[in-house]
């Protein structure tokens, strides 16, 4: 079985490293992934996925239909992302897609365009090989995750979902792991705290004591990635002058949004100590609009998670890969940078998916300048992507050699 795999993957690699290099050089910024979304779901239709089309939120969707109801795996991988940064020297344009030493650079080739051809060629790899499926392939490529607040994948599970009938059992997310298998990350959560008073300068000292206050914090704790900021607003015709100061927060995978907000909102009436000024404190939340026009209601935050490395996922995950000749190394993403996620978070934490991340990008170069993809490990990603799901959805095969398919 997995000699065919690969033997069948020799057919698909300038497929996908063609792709991989169209999806790069294509931009897709968070909230402007259009072109991108019709590339993919052209080329999903090119690649014989069962069904194909884009739900009401703009994410693409490809289904490759088993046997059976259930199991079902669900790979999802992002179309957006970040905006270059202009202030770090490329050394080529970030939407150029040049290829340079076997490694293909862009923005987004880690983070996560070739995670997401990958994903969608590992469907294809299955598809060629004839490998009899029980449960159900279905591939997800996402809006609006750039965030980090998983916008299009909430909308996926929440309505998509329902309307395909094929509820995920497994996930595996094409996020970047360097072809490790990652099961978690911490999360965050951007706090705003709203102070209102009818004395001006009681607001201003309440603000001044609790800004020292989340700076000694920070010194104390050796944190580095809280920021925080404030601003100021008179409301003449009621006399009252307002402030808002945003706050930060990294939380590990035990800690609850709830509880964090809790103990703010406690410490800021202590530090603040004027009964007079009012204090709210809420997770930061907005409208965005998605490229197609719809607009969803988003809060600024990101649950931490993590499932156990002996979850039956993530054992016959290895077991399977080990099996066609791939050892994997488990881990964590560290998200160094602050706002980063991935949809771990929302899968395993707010739907009860088992979810893994396997990619073939490096989690450092993510918004990266000179961001790249080796080809080599673009190319392993698909065969060990359809690995993965050949050993949790499909029915065993014994005995077949590619000249007998």
């Amino acid at each position: 079985m997995y000699t065919l795999l690969r033997n069948k993957l020799d057919g698909l690699k300038r497929g996908v490293r063609d792709f991989t290099q169209d999806l790069i050089s294509t931009s897709s910024t968070t909230f402007h992934e259009q072109d991108v979304a019709a590339k993919i779901e052209r080329k999903l239709i090119e690649l014989g996925y069962d069904r194909v089309f884009r739900d009401d939120f703009g994410n693409v969707v490809g289904i490759l239909l088993g046997r059976e109801a259930a199991p079902t795996m669900l790979l999802t991988s992002h179309m957006d992302t970040v905006e270059a940064d202009r202030n770090q020297t490329w050394e080529s344009d970030p939407l150029a897609a040049n290829v340079r030493d076997r490694k293909i650079y862009g923005l987004g080739a880690a983070d996560c365009k070739g995670g997401l051809a990958a994903q969608m060629y590992a469907g294809a790899l299955l598809k060629r090989s004839l490998l009899p499926l029980q449960g159900n392939l279905v591939f997800a490529a996402t809006v609006a995750e750039g965030n980090g607040c998983s916008t299009g994948i909430r909308q996926f599970m929440r309505k998509t979902v329902s309307d395909i009938g094929l509820s995920p059992t497994y996930a595996v997310l094409g996020e970047p792991t360097n072809l490790g298998l990652y099961y978690g990350h911490d999360g965050w959560v951007q706090i705003e705290l709203k102070l209102n008073g009818s004395n001006p300068f009681h607001v201003n000292d309440a603000v001044s004591a609790l800004m020292d206050s989340f700076q000694e914090e920070d010194a104390e704790t050796g944190a580095t990635s809280e920021t925080h900021s404030s601003r100021f607003q008179d409301i003449t015709e009621r006399g009252q002058r307002s402030a808002t100061i945003t706050l930060n927060r990294r939380m590990n995978n035990t800690d609850e949004v709830e509880d964090v907000l809790h103990q703010i909102r406690r410490d800021a009436r202590l530090v603040a100590r004027d009964p007079d000024t009012s204090i709210q404190v809420q997770v930061r939340q907005g409208t965005e609009k998605m490229y197609n026009g719809r607009t969803e209601l988003v809060r600024h935050s990101s649950s931490g998670w993590s499932i156990d490395p002996y979850d039956p996922l993530v054992v016959r995950a290895q077991q399977s890969l080990a099996a066609a000749g791939k050892r994997v190394h488990p881990g964590r993403w560290e998200l160094g940078r602050f706002g980063m996620g991935t949809a771990g978070s929302l899968l395993s934490k707010e739907f009860n998916v088992p979810t893994v991340g396997f990619g073939p990008g490096a989690e450092e170069l993510a918004h990266a300048c000179n961001e790249y993809v080796e080809i080599d490990k673009l190319e392993e990603a698909v065969y060990g992507t359809a690995v993965i799901a050949q050993g949790l959805i499909g029915i065993p095969v014994y005995g077949w050699t590619s000249d007998e398919i």
